[in-house]
């Protein structure tokens, strides 16, 4: 069927009967849009609309799927040749649908399998003892506390206060300690422990908090386990100057090194400071 010859048809006999199309739409029981889109060929009227609209227009229903007058003795070659652009007009909307529904049902495949992946995911990051990445599907999800992390660290500061207070320019001097760890790698034997520390040194004078010293470098430790408990057998930081560059790429793994590159504008100084700020506080108890 010829869409574009049937609505142009319906606009010259609605013309001719001098109907509105708001007029014809009442009629027939549309809206004045639906007769506008028919007369325009974007469309064509429900199989249920055809007869009262034929009976408004004063045309068979040959005429209207011919989207012309029929001569009577064209009737029959125009009757069957209607039914057979009924059925391919038929198998192409049964096709479009059959188009649009296995492409809907392509894309819940691809979402529910992108969900199966995501799922998948979590759970072995569950199993991990990791936090889960995109959702907890429902549950609520923490990593057990990895208290070898907390021990390895506080091993670490234990050790750094102790070296730092080995050196003192006053009598109630006082080494703080704060760092951000960015990877615990085991081996068989050892630990490796990369992290950015804060160190600062305080004392009072005339009941004032004052600082004597500060350091912000990066660290590579080494630790080992012996009775349950850690010691730090290394610790290796890079030196100044033209070497900085050089010993950074010898310690630290690359991701590490780009991380630590933020901490200058991540908020990781400021943390660290803003830690020692309150060890000290309850410290001088001020």
């Amino acid at each position: 069927m010829n869409q574009e010859r049937i609505g142009k048809f319906i606009l010259e006999l609605r013309t001719k009967k001098k109907m509105t199309q708001q007029e014809l739409g009442n009629k027939i029981g549309v809206t004045d849009r639906a007769i506008s889109k028919w007369e325009n060929g974007r469309g064509l009227p429900d199989i249920s609309l055809i007869e009262p609209l034929c009976k408004e227009l004063g045309i068979t229903v040959n005429e209207l799927l011919s989207g012309e007058k029929i001569q009577k003795e064209q009737e029959k070659e125009k009757f069957e040749e209607n039914i057979i652009n009924t059925l391919n007009y038929s198998n192409k909307k049964i096709k479009t649908k059959k188009r649009i529904i296995l492409s809907l049902l392509s894309i819940i495949i691809i979402i529910l399998l992108i969900l199966s992946t995501l799922f998948i995911i979590d759970i072995n990051r569950m199993k991990n003892n990791k936090p889960v990445l995109f959702s907890t599907w429902g549950y609520e999800y923490a990593p057990p506390l990895n208290l070898d992390s907390i021990s390895l660290e506080n091993t670490i500061k234990e050790y750094l206060i102790k070296e730092s207070e080995s050196n003192t320019h006053h009598n109630n001097e006082k080494s703080f300690v704060a760092l951000k760890t960015y990877l615990i790698k085991e081996t068989e034997h050892n630990y490796y422990v990369y992290s950015w520390v804060l160190e600062e040194k305080y004392y009072i004078e005339n009941n004032e908090i004052k600082n004597d010293s500060a350091s912000s470098i990066p660290h590579k430790f080494e630790l080992v386990k012996d009775n349950n408990e850690y010691i730090l057998i290394d610790d290796t930081i890079p030196r100044d100057g033209g070497y900085y560059e050089q010993d950074m790429k010898n310690l630290f793994p690359l991701s590490i090194r780009k991380e630590m590159e933020k901490s200058h504008y991540d908020g990781t100084i400021e943390k660290l400071s803003s830690e020692i700020d309150y060890q000290v506080k309850l410290y001088f108890h001020k």
